[in-house]
């Protein structure tokens, strides 16, 4: 028994003194924003991955020294050597970022934080100080998409984005992930949801996407809401801006308050933000009020945005944020067309305008999301549920109803839920394997309404469902190979209705009034991608990828439209496209040069063609192809100054005889509603000073014309041809103070005098107005 006593108290001591000599090493690794995920950490001979709030821990032995590595794409390398430790212990590593790199970690092509040098496909980031300065000359977000992204159609200055498309398809515009777009009844005024002084950064995803499904064939553009950049319980900062045109001030003098809190207790974060922003007359470079026809003139916008975490262990996170976004066009002018044929450009003349205010009346948006990192088999898990609303006001069309004037309205509606899992698979020194998977679940109200009650597109209802499944391979650290497989299942119910009377010249019947029998649309197909991307050399990083896209057609454009008495006979066929793409990454001292080639095909697609008989537009449906190639560079010439410059170049056309070929006699170029103009864009940033940052910029648009004009001597409708025209632009911010910073923005700095690319593509006279001339915008911003 004494040896049995003796035998067990020895093994019990041994035990004990083995795990006397383990200690636990933990930390974050940050910047100096925020934390830093998926980061790999070497000590001892063993690596760990931090998690998504850049967390990570191991054990080690005690009293015996160790070196401690960490590695991040876009970040100095770490090394610290420590003599030893001999009790649990926290390292938290702040890393420095190296001054020639792009904006490194990217959620929106694969739903998780990726080193966007192992993305397969074309992204751009606009961060926090690219906003910064498109914010101090112009906080419109269609304006700062077309001025900062490659393949973006540029800006119309108006407050919806026809023609503003992704590479000639439609996008899909989301707020952290949730869907502002609606496939059903694509009003396209969704550019305009939030307040950009809210956003983190805004990522762009170029090409056909499978990994977002519905309504992405063109790509996706998502706004990434702020989270607190602090460690104190409370801090917040105000702004004011003061605003208007220098060509003719009287007027157009326009103001902007922000106001924001933000902080963290404990476990829990927050940030709380308004927003309030009225503008003067828009005046055009003559000096004359710019066309008011959804001008950004004498509009009242409000944002408020909440977001609130808690963190119940350091693995999990609950979030709940709240937006919601208003701006309308309360204007004191009527509007007087232009003339296409003399080129007299559309203007307006004081008086009360017809119908009531349009733009964004209301855009509400409700996220609630759990994620919890390194739970069972080391997986992530992130759980979403949400709900939007919106509802957007249109102009008035003058006698096009029954003889009568008509406004509508577009009403949408959406609640959806998501469930996202990642499980490493294999973490081996030569492969390191990892696949994600989940389903998206979406409920979309959609209809189009006119203003007095008459339903112009009935409420169509449509459920979507699209389980999907992707798998990263990373081969010796520099093959990086990414495929995935959704599946998409789509059921729209619309319930009977009856077609408005649609009218011409001398209340002449267009489309009679009639009754549609409703039903039930379905939907269901398979969507593929696989991407390629060799990481050996910096000086070049090439890829290449396939994906397709899927998207509903306009269906409310189709049903209101209607020239048959029952659904089923309507062409409602859904759009598949194919895109191809292929490009490479150069990296060499102080410059980043990328270019891409892409093609994206489908068999059927969606063109808005004008009816000079009618006056109206309809729908063609013919296969497409489209195709173009984009190049950027970014060059540090010095710590203080940088270039930047980029081109975009994209062409499409039709298959009219269904052949598939493309350049037949009978086949057509798509139209300027489709297709923009190649676009040039290029800027200058100078810092003199560490507390002063000024930029200038360029866009120019060139000259495209690809159709004849009709017997009267004028382009149809979308045909029109884009004369070129150059804009700068200048930015300039001065820190005064550790707190306070003045900055100071000129738009269109030597008063050109144009037609805005949609303006003359468009060529209808209620819209053919001039750009904005001069305009200045100065503000103040102070933190605490």
């Amino acid at each position: 028994m004494k040896k049995i006593i003796l035998i067990v108290t020895v093994f019990l001591l041994n035990l004990l003194r083995v795990h006397a000599q383990n200690v636990k090493v933990e930390g974050y690794v940050k910047d100096k924003k925020s934390e830093i995920p998926y980061v790999t950490v070497s000590l001892l001979g063993q690596k760990v991955q931090t998690d998504s709030r850049g967390y990570y821990s191991l054990y080690i032995k005690s009293n015996v020294p160790f070196k401690i590595d960490i590695n991040a794409v876009g970040y100095k390398t770490f090394t610290q050597h420590i003599l030893s430790v001999k009790n649990d212990t926290t390292i938290n590593v702040a890393l420095e970022a190296l001054s020639n790199t792009l904006d490194d970690v990217v959620i929106s092509t694969s739903r998780k934080p990726e080193d966007i040098r192992n993305v397969t496909t074309s992204v751009s980031i606009v961060n926090k100080k690219k906003l910064e300065k498109e914010m101090a000359i112009n906080p419109d977000l269609s304006a700062i998409l077309a001025n900062q992204v490659p393949g973006f159609a540029p800006t119309a200055q108006t407050g919806n984005n026809v023609g503003q498309n992704l590479r000639g398809r439609p996008m899909l515009v989301m707020i952290d992930g949730v869907s502002q777009s609606s496939p059903l009844r694509n009003a396209e005024v969704d550019l305009r949801s939030i307040d950009p002084s809210v956003l983190e950064r805004i990522e762009v995803v170029k090409g056909a996407t499978a990994i977002y499904g519905n309504g992405a064939a063109g790509g996706l553009v998502n706004y990434i809401t702020m989270v607190p950049d602090t460690g104190a319980r409370f801090a917040g900062k105000t702004q004011i801006n003061l605003n208007g045109s220098l060509v003719k001030v009287k007027n157009a003098e326009g103001g902007r308050i922000n106001q924001m809190f933000y902080g963290k207790l404990g476990k829990f974060d927050y940030v709380v933000s308004g927003m309030y922003e009225q503008t003067g007359e828009y005046k055009d470079a003559k000096g004359d009020v710019v066309g008011p026809n959804y001008s950004l003139g004498e509009t009242d916008s409000y944002n408020a945005f909440a977001k609130f975490g808690y963190a119940p262990a350091k693995n999990q996170r609950i979030q709940l944020t709240y937006n919601t976004y208003s701006s309308l066009q309360n204007s004191n002018f009527t509007l007087v067309n232009g003339n296409l044929a003399t080129g007299q450009k559309a203007t307006g003349v004081l008086g009360k305008p017809l119908g009531i205010p349009t733009g964004v009346d209301y855009n509400h948006n409700l996220n609630l999301s759990y994620k919890i990192d390194s739970t069972f088999l080391n997986s992530s898990l992130n759980v979403d549920v949400y709900y939007e609303t919106r509802k957007d006001v249109f102009y008035v069309s003058l006698g096009r109803f029954d003889g009568g004037d008509g406004q509508s309205l577009a009403k949408n509606d959406k609640k959806g839920a998501r469930l996202f899992l990642e499980t490493p698979i294999l973490n081996l020194d030569f492969l390191k394997a990892r696949i994600a998977y989940g389903a998206d679940f979406m409920k979309d109200k959609t209809a189009q309404p006119l203003v007095d009650g008459r339903v112009w597109v009935p409420t169509m209802d449509m459920t979507n469902i699209a389980p999907f499944a992707q798998a990263d391979f990373n081969i010796l650290r520099k093959l990086v190979f990414k495929t995935g497989l959704r599946y998409e299942n789509v059921n729209i119910a619309v319930d009977d209705y009856r077609t408005l009377r649609t009218t011409g010249a001398n209340n002449s019947t267009i489309t009679p009034s009639f009754d549609v029998t409703g039903g039930n649309l379905k939907y269901s197909t398979y969507l593929f991608n696989a991407g390629l991307r060799y990481n050996q050399f910096n000086v070049f990083s090439p890829f290449v990828s396939f994906s397709q896209g899927f998207s509903v057609m306009d269906i409310g454009l189709a049903l209101r439209d209607a020239k048959v008495n029952s659904i089923d006979k309507i062409n409602t066929d859904a759009v598949k496209v194919n895109n191809y793409e292929a490009g490479f990454e150069s990296r060499i001292a102080g410059l980043t040069f990328s270019a891409s080639g892409y093609i994206s095909t489908s068999k059927l697609g969606i063109e808005v063609v004008y009816d000079p008989a009618t006056g109206l537009f309809n729908t063609a449906r013919n296969p497409e192809k489209i195709y173009g190639f984009e190049l950027a560079a970014d060059y540090r010439l010095l710590d203080e100054l940088g270039l930047s410059a980029s081109y975009s170049y994209t062409e499409g056309k039709r298959d009219i005889d269904k052949n598939g070929k493309f350049n037949d006699d009978g086949d057509l170029y798509l139209n300027g509603r489709r297709i923009s103009a190649p676009k040039v864009t290029a800027s200058v940033s100078y810092s003199p000073l560490k507390v002063l940052d000024l930029t200038l910029n360029y866009t120019g648009i060139n000259s495209r014309n690809r159709f004849e004009k009709n017997s009267n001597g004028v382009y149809n409708g979308n045909e029109g041809a884009v004369k070129a025209y150059h804009l700068f632009s200048f930015a300039g911010i001065y820190q005064v103070k550790k707190n306070t910073k003045l900055s100071l923005g000129v738009d269109n700095i030597f008063n050109q005098d144009y037609f805005p690319a949609r303006a003359q593509w468009f060529m209808q006279p209620g819209f053919y107005s001039k750009g904005r001339g001069t305009a200045v915008n100065f503000g103040i911003s102070v933190s605490y």
